[in-house]
């Protein structure tokens, strides 16, 4: 149970089809920082803790419905699409007698908790709106007031006049109110306007009549209640995201070579002097520990990067976990399931997955390491390949320490190379390699005499 004396219910209006999209994914699924719009107002909603989170579905309502199967959601279809007024009415059946209802709209991803906060504080007997000062005010609904500046209703752009297109405090959707008055209010709503529509915005002239207060309420952030209508404004409040975020890091002592060019769709929880040059996409869960540097146009994704490790350019990491002081890059591969210990250097066009990789062991030259417990101090060789799949299963390779790899060597697994041992360049191991002795496998070399190469006719 939340604190509030009223229990909150939270009704997201995500009917609408997207048609200026021109995408035959539903609008609420369009992705914003990789997640959907839907998923973005999802996660606003559920630090309110609210009974219970109400979704209007309407155009591709089934695909987007499969999309949250996961959430605990109670979902309305709105057959038709007879405007915000119509959708809310859907709910009622799903609402208490007592309670709070906020609205929010599917497509408006970014509000911001705080400014939710305040937008329900005074909601237990008014009537509350979130409202907006721009400078272009043109589409939106204008807020009426009288001379003593209260709330008096709000007109629709296509319903104003000319002196109330004026008007620069506009109606953003977003608002709440008390249950027990949402009934006969949608019961007074009429659909005699330019767009034939029931507008849940004629709930203003409602409570006007009946005595109930009318409080406004201002976002935090002016981009916060902005709406996504087409790929151009969707890509401008990805910009706009971004930027915040990165704002939000620079805040925390983080190095940006570029605020601009940084892309975070996900969490980033940053350790202190962590530097990130241009370019770096963060997603998922990203931890980087005290001093780590991360160079240009790096692929950071569900990973833990060490204290002082840096991972240089154009380099791949994800599900991992990467000791402190490492060296990896640049145009390294680092796939789930690797762990690696401190001072382990994993160089250019180095692939590695689901392996362990004790102290000092470096792999700096064109090599993948896959499924392989790999001890301390080893040095391997370029071109060093574990061949680690038989077309059914996969297998491991076990490396002990202080093991040194010639180049262009291939490890047939299961197969085990004990401490210490070296192997030759260019073998290729199928069986134990034992401890402090040298292992190779290669076929004898040999010069044909008077083979002359052939020609083309």
């Amino acid at each position: 149970m939340n604190a509030r004396n009223a229990p909150l219910y939270v009704v997201v209006l995500a009917a609408g089809q997207g048609k200026r999209m021109n995408s035959a994914l539903p609008k609420v699924l369009q992705p914003l920082a990789a997640k959907p719009l839907l998923a973005h107002v999802l996660q606003a909603a559920q630090v309110l803790d609210p009974e219970k989170v109400i979704i209007v579905y309407g155009h591709g309502g089934e695909t987007v419905r499969a999309c949250f199967k996961e959430r605990d959601l109670t979902w309305v279809h709105q057959a038709e699409q007879k405007g915000t007024g119509h959708a809310l009415a859907q709910v009622l059946p799903h609402l208490p007698a007592q309670g709070i209802v906020l609205v929010l709209y599917g497509d408006v991803p970014l509000l911001q908790t705080h400014t939710l906060k305040q937008l329900i504080q005074p909601a237990q007997d008014s009537l509350v709106l979130l409202t907006q000062e721009i400078q272009e005010p043109k589409g939106y609904g204008r807020i009426l007031r009288d001379e003593q500046g209260r709330v008096m209703g709000i007109r629709e752009e296509k319903d104003a006049s000319p002196q109330e297109k004026q008007i620069h405090e506009v109606n953003t959707g977003i608002m709440a109110m008390p249950i027990a008055h949402i009934s006969p209010w949608l019961d007074q709503l009429t659909c005699t306007n330019a767009q034939g529509e029931y507008y849940l915005t004629d709930i203003v002239a409602s409570a006007v009549a009946d005595g109930v207060s009318v409080h406004t309420v201002q976002p935090t952030h002016d981009w916060e209640a902005l709406g996504i209508n087409d790929k151009r404004q969707l890509a401008q409040l990805e910009g706009i995201w971004q930027r915040h975020q990165a704002e939000g890091l620079l805040s925390k002592g983080v190095t940006l070579a570029d605020p601009d060019r940084l892309t975070l769709r996900g969490t980033v929880s940053c350790g202190r002097d962590v530097m990130i040059d241009v370019g770096v996409i963060l997603e998922g869960d990203v931890i980087l520990e005290e001093g780590v540097t991360i160079g240009p146009y790096c692929v950071l994704k569900n990973c833990r990067i060490g204290t002082g490790t840096v991972v240089h350019a154009y380099t791949h990491v994800e599900g991992a976990q990467l000791g402190p002081g490492n060296q990896v890059g640049p145009y390294a591969r680092i796939r789930p399931g690797t762990i690696t210990q401190q001072a382990v250097h994993l160089g250019n066009f180095v692939e590695v997955k689901n392996c362990t990789i004790d102290q000092a062991t470096k792999a700096n030259h064109l090599t993948y390491l896959g499924d392989s417990t790999i001890g301390a101090r080893v040095n391997v060789g370029a071109g060093t390949i574990t061949c680690n799949y038989d077309g059914v299963r996969k297998h491991r390779t076990q490396i002990g320490d202080d093991v040194f790899i010639g180049s262009d060597t291939q490890f047939v697994a299961p197969v085990t190379v004990e401490a210490g041992a070296t192997i030759g360049a260019g073998s290729t191991i199928v069986r134990t390699a034992p401890a402090d002795q040298l292992t190779l496998s290669r076929s004898r070399q040999l010069t044909i005499p008077h083979w002359k190469r052939p020609l083309k006719k």
